[in-house]
């Protein structure tokens, strides 16, 4: 009798345990689906902000191109001027790259998950 008592025991216990850990573990699958989308929702509403800008920034420099080569009495002069322009904001950025870019994303990255 004693032992039947110990073994229903130990079985309630046990199923008891299993159910803790099957429901432990969707949890964790639910906290990582909800991370992830998170995540993915982030990126492609950032994504399309990015399309729109670079568009938007596209336009502005043909206008501002073709502005600059009317005022300099050569339309090319004025693409000239940008294509220096931004080569020398490519090499600032090139050389600063680690501070201003790569540590910033990786925080953002790291502080997106771990929230």
């Amino acid at each position: 009798m004693e032992k039947e008592k110990h073994t229903d025991v130990l079985e309630s216990l046990f199923d008891k345990t299993t159910d803790y850990l099957e429901t432990r573990a969707e949890l964790v699958k639910l906290k990582a689906v909800r991370k992830s989308s998170e995540l993915v929702s982030g990126l492609v509403t950032r994504l399309v902000i990015f399309a729109l800008l670079c568009i938007f920034l596209m336009l502005f420099n043909i206008a501002l191109g073709l502005w600059l080569g009317e005022m300099m009495n050569k339309e090319y002069y004025g693409f000239f001027t940008l294509a220096g322009f931004y080569l020398l904001l490519g090499v600032i950025f090139y050389a600063c790259r680690k501070k201003w870019l790569k540590a910033p994303i990786a925080d953002a990255i790291i502080k997106k998950i771990n929230s």
